[in-house]
């Protein structure tokens, strides 16, 4: 397992419940990508796949808050997702939950950092 970090965003493009920054990654060996937002000051990382049906949840890049900002949403079947956890709490997935991604944050910047399922993108 790999432990180095792989820097996905200056801190200042993560606003409280706005818009997700997406980065590649290669999620069990297929071309996939990631997302980084904002919540209660506090910077999650998750795989960008529905718990639902493997698709991405973004409607425009980086749209991933429903409009009160308080859950992460698919844009296409509506699961609700809680920011925090990643579980759904409504939708066609609930009880399940989206993949977490490490997530470090220093020096204003943001990293994430592989496992053994999440690595770096294919060149």
């Amino acid at each position: 397992m790999t432990t180095d970090l792989i820097f996905v965003c200056e801190t200042a493009l993560l606003e409280e419940g706005g818009k997700g920054v997406r980065f590649p990654l290669t999620a069990g060996g297929e071309d996939a990508s990631g997302f980084v937002v904002r919540y209660n000051g506090i910077v999650y990382g998750y795989l960008n796949r529905c718990a639902h049906v493997p698709i991405e949840l973004d409607w425009n890049e980086g749209d991933f808050f429903e409009s009160s900002g308080l859950y992460l949403i698919c844009s296409t079947h509506g699961a609700m997702y809680e920011p925090e956890t990643g579980r759904c709490t409504g939708g066609p997935c609930r009880g399940r939950s989206l993949r977490p991604i490490q997530i470090v944050e220093r020096d204003n910047q943001v990293f994430w950092q592989p496992d053994e399922y999440a690595r770096p993108a294919r060149a």
